[in-house]
């Protein structure tokens, strides 16, 4: 019974371990940190081993690269998710010839994909370990016992080497080598290591190259429009920074806002895609710079116009029709038609009742082409876009930028999302919506939104607003802006409690400093900003005083 105790006893160890082995295998795949991944591969591998130290490689363009590298009695704790930063260079596999470096042992484990056990590292033939006997000099450290073992893939690559050193003793209080046992445990372990690993990296490729091919929608879309390219580009950034402040947010109705990794990656998808449907939209409409603009900017057809009335005129005055004086008030007063003309062709705010009449009376004279009978001075459709009483765009054509975002949805809802993108259509479609249900495609109202939905409203006005990129407008002072937001806050067009947030946690001004040119970040008088709080006023114009 004595000589059995310590048998059974061994295999309770082993049956603990391979338990223990099962559950780090479980572990392993579902971690989507690489970084802490590779971390938790290598402390799995040296607790069970007893190891002392320890490093993981990955093999990459013909080299070994340091990942993650721990030693208890050296205090190193470098690399994975929780170490320093790594700055030794790569070992090579192969020197300047071209042969195999079958004389560092790391090399030859990448190299054969053979794992190597060596009891005493200073006894070993076969493998160069000068390098370890200087270390072991300049730190005092006695680098003993070694198992390297590849790391392979489902198609038989070494796609990594995991290597332990000095193997403890129960009580630590000398290095062994490492065990028949303790190897196939490890190996056992970096097999599953290694697809956990083969995984994470195919599924980080498969994000990389959707994200490439969202680039090359956003690219394609930036040809047509460079502007566009821009604020696809900053409306993520700024929805991030919103989406993020509130989820920091302890206070407010919002305090149990939270995201995962996985949240924040679905979030920022949806706001890389929020214009796709842009793509379809026509350029002259997307970049319409004036009022007559079409292909080109139909005030030089007008100017011709102008100039045929002042032929005219002339004409008249040398066949006797008029006299001098005449001739100067007439001539004086299409002058003034014409530059009416041209202020109201560059889009505005608003346009005045008196400027309009101008236009409307314009349109009501007529011009004579040489040989052809009279014509309006205005066409039908020159007479609509010169009348348009904001911005440059007709109604028609604002439905024809409005459908982008039905286009957007129909492009996203068509695409067969993965279950942690599943909302991506959802957010992505939702920033031209209003909390009241006057918004579109869909009329949504608040209750009805997702929280990241209203977040990107807020962020595609706010970068719209500031962005100085545009070709019909200037980017407005961040004074402007914010005061603006606080007026569709008020109209029930965002949301009241982002809003609030937005500004409490400033994330204005750190989109500011990162994406406006300094003359646009103007002081703000909080007191001018409608619909805030006393309470909420007060603390913006102590955190702006410094106080």
């Amino acid at each position: 019974m004595r000589s059995e105790a310590p048998a059974a006893q061994s295999r309770d160890v082993l049956l603990k371990r391979f338990e223990t082995l099962n559950e780090i295998g479980v572990a392993l795949s579902s971690e989507r940190d690489l970084k802490r991944l590779l971390e938790l591969i290598l402390e799995a591998a040296r607790k069970f081993a007893n190891a002392d130290g320890g490093t993981l490689y990955r093999v990459h363009d013909n080299h070994l690269v340091f990942e993650v590298l721990r030693n208890d009695t050296l205090g190193f704790c470098m690399g994975g998710k929780t170490g320093k930063h790594i700055d030794f260079a790569p070992l090579p596999l192969y020197d300047k010839e071209g042969n195999g470096n079958h004389t560092m042992v790391v090399a030859h484990a990448a190299l054969t994909g053979e794992t190597v056990n060596i009891p005493d590292a200073y006894s070993a033939v076969g493998f160069d370990f000068s390098g370890t006997r200087a270390f072991d000099a300049k730190t005092g450290y006695r680098s003993k016992s070694f198992l390297t073992i590849p790391m392979k893939n489902s198609a038989g690559e070494v796609i990594g080497v995991l290597q332990l050193i000095n193997s403890r003793s129960d009580d630590g209080s000398t290095v062994d080598a490492f065990s028949e046992a303790e190897q196939q445990l490890v190996e056992s372990l970096a097999s599953q290591a290694a697809i956990a690993l083969s995984n994470r990296l195919l599924s980080e490729q498969q994000e990389n190259l959707f994200e490439s091919l969202i680039s090359l929608i956003n690219s394609a879309i930036d040809e047509k429009s460079p502007y566009t390219g821009g604020h696809c580009e900053r409306v993520p950034m700024l929805t991030m920074m919103l989406a993020e402040a509130v989820d920091r947010s302890a206070i407010g109705p919002l305090s149990d806002f939270k995201m995962t990794d996985a949240d924040r990656y679905e979030l920022k998808i949806a706001g890389l895609l929020h214009d796709c449907g842009k793509i379809t939209t026509p350029v002259h409409v997307v970049d319409k710079a004036t009022k007559l603009q079409t292909l080109f900017d139909r005030i030089e057809l007008i100017d011709t116009r102008f100039e045929v009335l002042q032929r005219d005129l002339e004409i008249a005055r040398l066949k006797g029709e008029i006299n001098d004086e005449e001739h100067a008030r007439q001539s004086a007063a299409i002058l003034v038609d014409r530059e009416a003309v041209r202020v109201s062709n560059v889009g505005a705010e608003f346009m005045p009742d008196a400027q309009l009449a101008v236009i409307q009376n314009l349109a009501k004279r007529t011009w004579q082409p040489v040989g052809e009978s009279p014509r309006p001075f205005l066409s039908a459709d020159e007479l609509e876009n010169l009348s348009i009483r904001k911005g440059t765009l007709t109604r028609a054509e604002r439905e024809i930028i409005n459908h982008h975002i039905a286009m957007t949805i129909k492009m996203l809802e068509a695409l067969p999302w993965p279950k942690h993108l599943l909302r991506v259509p959802e957010y992505a479609g939702g920033h031209h919506e209003r909390m009241d249900g006057k918004g579109y495609p869909r009329g949504l109202k608040r209750e009805e939104m997702s929280v990241q939905a209203r977040v990107m409203g807020i962020a595609d006005i706010f970068e719209a607003l500031t962005a100085g990129d545009r070709p019909y407008k200037l980017g407005k002072p961040l004074s402007e802006s914010i005061r603006i937001l606080g007026l569709m806050m008020q109209d029930n067009h965002i949301d009241a409690d982002l809003f609030e947030i937005f500004l409490r946690e400033r994330v204005y001004m750190r989109y500011a400093k990162r994406f406006l040119p300094p003359q646009q970040i103007d002081r703000i008088d909080w007191a001018k900003i409608p619909g805030l709080s006393a309470p909420l006023r007060e603390f913006l114009t102590e955190a702006d005083s410094g106080r």
